[in-house]
């Protein structure tokens, strides 16, 4: 979108124009900082992602004066498809969406460029510029060209890939928590078939999922999702767990007849990719002076559901919250010590979004025992209050965890007792 020279310095630098870094640039930039936004690709980019918008991601593209513009591009459903290990389907009501984040990105990229963010890419964040324990600026790279940018705060947003992290001294966990492998078909003749967003749980591909989400122009983002691919020993990361996703991904075509069908009959555009997901906001260092990490870098992924535009959304809109809200932020020639207020106020706003993602990390065992979802599904096909429990879940006004909790379970099988 830029390839303008970069500046040597500015107000915000913000790494990484994904949802995180795009809506972080776009507040501060509203809030009349001078903010310097930079990414690794030229956009308009692909990203690896199921493409879902849930609830969350429609109330943050709102604040953020994007949604009718999102939502024009988009293809919207009214239902997300839970089904079970034996067939067994409940249609959950709710906003949901699907654009891919190659169209997402750049229309709230763009938006961020509208209100005063400069972009600049492709430039790669090599490591920070600090002196003493205080961060800044950023050191960045263009092919041969190494360059150095000073800003009184560094934003990174830079997804689940761990180099920049480590580049920051941020990272606490190198391996990601999940991983997810998908691809695009083109059927025209599926499209009448698949209008809910369907995810499918079945023991061939535990401790995960299956997915088949209905996009734009008749095609479908198909793919497998991973839970807890790389788990911990000790608190030391494992070697990833002996999986291969191609050989998931097959199984689910094998056992899921629509998944079969889609990829039978209609055109496989590209390749199936992979990526991995950083989820409940765990395995990297949140702050320290003059940089704050945020958005899947900081973990912003829901373990049970992978989904994770709409908190990255949410938490870059954090980052950007609490430098606005600092005291500091309008003035020049700050000394670094006051940077402390504004880091606290951004880790206690990320603390009190943790039980939420705990709970997420508990509801996450219906991956690893599909079936609680034969079990769940059973009881919601007869049951109106259940259905309203599962669609507070995706509109998080219901607790995930309860309904798969030792209680939940018992509550589910004998519903008067």
């Amino acid at each position: 979108m830029s390839n303008a020279d970069l500046p040597s310095s500015c107000d915000v630098l913000v790494v990484g124009a994904g949802p995180a870094g795009a809506a972080c640039a776009l507040w501060l930039a509203r809030a009349g900082a001078d903010v310097v936004l930079v990414d690794q690709h030229d956009f308009p980019r692909d990203k690896v992602c199921g493409d879902g918008l849930i609830p969350d991601a429609h109330h943050a593209l709102q604040r953020l004066g994007v949604y009718d513009e999102v939502m024009a591009a988009a293809q919207a459903s009214q239902h997300v498809a839970c089904i079970g290990p034996r067939g067994g389907r409940i249609d959950v009501p709710g906003r949901v969406a699907v654009l891919p984040r190659r169209v997402l990105d750049d229309i709230v990229c763009r938006a961020a460029v509208r209100a005063g963010a400069r972009l600049r890419t492709p430039w790669r964040f090599e490591g920070t510029v600090s002196e003493g324990d205080t961060v800044v600026g950023a050191r960045l790279r263009q092919g041969e060209t190494l360059r150095e940018l000073r800003a009184r705060w560094v934003v990174l947003a830079t997804g689940a890939v761990p180099q920049a992290l480590q580049a920051a001294d941020m990272c606490k966990r190198r391996t990601p928590s999940g991983i997810a492998l998908r691809g695009y078909v083109k059927s025209d003749a599926m499209a009448g078939r698949i209008k809910a967003l369907e995810v499918v749980w079945h023991k061939r591909l535990s401790p995960g999922y299956g997915w088949i989400f209905p996009a734009p122009g008749g095609r479908f983002n198909i793919g497998v999702g991973i839970a807890h691919s790389h788990p911990s020993r000790d608190g030391e990361p494992a070697r990833m767990k002996d999986v291969n996703l191609r050989d998931v991904f097959k199984a689910f075509c094998d056992h899921y007849e629509p998944a079969r069908e889609l990829m039978r009959t209609g055109t496989l555009e590209g390749d199936l990719k992979g990526a991995p997901l950083r989820c409940s906001l765990a395995g990297a260092r949140l702050s320290k002076p003059g940089l704050l990490v945020t958005g899947e870098a900081a973990g912003s992924t829901y373990s049970f559901t992978g989904e994770g535009i709409g908190k990255a959304y949410e938490t870059g809109l954090l980052a950007a919250e609490s430098l606005v809200d600092w005291p500091g932020f309008a003035a020049s020639g700050v000394p670094a010590g006051t940077f402390a207020e504004a880091r606290t106020r951004y880790e206690a706003a990320l603390a009190a979004l943790q039980p939420r993602f705990d709970l997420y990390e508990r509801a996450n065992r219906v991956n690893a025992h599909p079936w609680l979802a034969d079990l769940l599904i059973w009881r919601a096909q007869k049951s109106e209050r259940l259905l309203r429990r599962m669609a507070g879940v995706l509109e998080e006004t219901s607790n995930p965890g309860n309904l798969v909790s030792a209680r939940g379970i018992l509550r589910v099988l004998f519903p008067g007792g």
